[in-house]
C-alpha cells in the first residue's frame, strides 16, 4: 500500500475512535472503527468490534474477541480466550438511580461499583446481560439473550432470562 494511502487510512481510523492517553493496549490488538476507550487494559492478539465501549478499571485478557455495540463497565475483568457476542451489556450497580436522596445528580462517590469476573474461554452470546457480583466460570457458555442474575459454574451452558444451567460440557 502507498505511503500516502497508508497514512490517509491510519487518519480515517482516528477520527472514528475515541481512544484515551490512559488505556494499554497489548501487542496486535485491531480495533474497529466507532469504539470508546477510556482507562482500560486489553491483552495481546484481542479484537474489539464496531461500536464498543469499555470504561475505565476493565481488564480484558489475550486472545478475547468482543464483537460490535458491546458495553463493559467499570468493575469487568475478562480473562484469556473470552468471546463476547454483539451486543453484550454489563451492568455495575445493582440499585442505580439518576439522583441522591437530596434531589441532586449522583455522582461516583455516591454509588459503589461491583465486580463482575468472566473467566478464561468463556463465551457469552449475543444480546445478554451480565448483571453485576457475578461470576461467569471457565469454559462456559451464556446463550444468546440471556440475563445473568447468579455465579455460572465452569464448563456450564446457562440461558433465558434469568439464565438457568441447561448442561455441563464433557472435558
Amino acid at each position: 500500500m502507498p505511503k500516502k494511502k497508508q497514512e490517509r487510512k491510519k487518519q480515517d481510523q482516528a477520527r472514528f475512535q475515541k481512544i484515551a492517553p490512559d488505556v494499554k493496549l497489548g501487542k496486535d490488538v485491531q480495533i474497529h472503527n466507532f469504539v470508546n476507550l477510556y482507562g482500560c487494559e486489553i491483552g495481546d492478539n484481542t479484537k474489539v468490534g464496531s461500536f464498543v465501549e469499555i470504561q475505565k478499571g476493565v481488564r480484558i485478557g489475550r486472545n478475547c474477541k468482543i464483537s460490535s455495540h458491546t458495553f463493559i463497565c467499570e468493575g469487568v475483568c475478562i480473562e484469556d480466550e473470552v468471546f463476547v457476542g454483539h451486543h453484550a451489556v454489563f451492568i455495575n450497580d445493582r440499585y442505580p438511580k439518576a439522583t441522591t436522596n437530596e434531589g441532586n445528580l449522583q455522582t461516583g462517590k455516591d454509588w459503589t461499583v461491583i465486580p463482575t469476573m468472566v473467566r478464561r474461554s468463556a463465551s457469552i452470546g449475543s444480546g445478554a446481560v451480565i448483571l453485576c457480583g457475578v461470576e461467569i466460570g471457565e469454559g462456559s457458555t451464556v446463550g444468546a439473550g440471556s440475563v445473568v442474575v447468579k455465579n455460572v459454574g465452569p464448563y456450564m451452558i446457562v440461558a433465558g432470562n434469568p439464565a438457568r444451567p441447561l448442561r455441563r460440557y464433557r472435558k
